[in-house]
């Protein structure tokens, strides 16, 4: 019974029907008919004009964000715990050039506007030090906290008065949006993000993640950096197939409910053992090491995330037969 990570989980039958619909010829690269319609399809989700790049990875999205937003002298501010300083490799760094991610802190992976200011107050101008030129948030965060619209609004309004863009690392982006019933416009683009990378692959998607510009002209450039870094794929229609497929009837917003769903089922029977609120689909427990064996030896598989903490997660295809045993087992801790 596995909780370890979303991305393991099923590819759902819409998005391989898509692929299956898609093995026809068509133009190569970005130039068929499915990739074509992206910019519209994502235009109509969020109720306005963007622009809607397709690329194979979480990693790859962010990256190239943050390029079109910051140069290689430049920094990024962001959690200490983000994912792009934590488990990207250095891509951020790779895909701007060079530019620096300037780490602060935040309890559950949160940055507030009121401390960032002051941590940006304290960076002197002159050429000795690296100027902030984004700043970089998580939604849902690495501890499964999810900002709502007026937390992104604040920090939107921040990056405004400072001249940086603001980037939404959104892997969780669904799992945020039906945590708050809010709309997808209300978590981006109303709120002043300028790039997002929206994530399908942990929602049940196979090889795709959309990054979508709220400032289209941002765009521009980053075709040439996404053909530069090996992201292009000749057969770009799989690619736009699977994004479309998530879209029609909602079925990203459906899955990411699931997900959440048995999280919040897994919550209720975990009591004071957790570390912070469920709010999207992550759980993190506190463990003993005998507690933690006991539960592998009834089958159950998650991460040891630190020292007496482990992490669960819930995909959108969770057995519900796994999630009830699951809650049964905790609570009998």
């Amino acid at each position: 019974m596995r909780f370890l990570s979303d991305n393991a989980a099923h590819v759902c039958p819409e998005v391989m029907a898509a692929l299956v619909a898609a093995n026809r010829p068509d133009d190569g690269y970005d130039g068929d008919a499915l990739s074509r319609r992206l910019d519209a399809a994502f235009s109509e989700l969020f109720g306005t004009e963007v622009a809607a790049l397709w690329v194979s990875s979480g990693t790859a999205a962010n990256g190239l964000a943050l390029a079109a937003m910051v140069q290689g002298h430049q920094a990024v501010i962001c959690h200490e715990d983000a994912h792009i300083q934590r488990d990207e490799c250095g891509a951020p760094e790779f895909y701007t050039g060079g530019a620096k991610l300037m780490l602060t802190g935040g309890p559950g992976a949160k940055l507030d506007p009121a401390d960032i200011a002051a941590f940006a107050d304290s960076i002197r101008t002159d050429v000795h030090q690296t100027q902030p030129a984004a700043l970089s948030i998580t939604n849902a965060t690495e501890y499964g906290l999810v900002y709502a619209p007026d937390e992104v609004a604040a920090l939107g309004a921040l990056a405004r008065a400072r001249g940086w863009g603001l980037h939404m690392d959104g892997a969780r982006f669904a799992n945020a949006v039906a945590a708050l019933g809010c709309t997808p416009a209300d978590l981006s683009w109303k709120g002043g993000v300028d790039a997002l990378s929206f994530g399908f692959i942990k929602n049940g998607g196979m090889s795709t993640e959309a990054l979508i510009f709220f400032r289209p002209e941002l765009a521009d450039a980053t075709r040439y950096r996404r053909k530069r870094a090996g992201h292009l794929l000749s057969k770009g229609r799989f690619a736009a197939a699977q994004l479309l497929a998530m879209l029609e009837a909602d079925v990203w917003l459906r899955n990411a409910h699931a997900a959440n769903a048995a999280a919040a089922h897994i919550a209720n029977a975990a009591g004071g053992r957790l570390l912070y609120p469920v709010e999207a689909n992550e759980i993190f427990l506190r463990l003993t090491q005998a507690e933690a064996a006991a539960l592998r030896g009834q089958g159950f598989l998650f991460y040891d995330w630190a020292p007496g903490v482990a992490r669960l997660v819930c995909s959108w295809d969770q057995p519900a037969s796994d999630v009830e045993a699951l809650a049964r087992a905790i609570a009998a801790l």
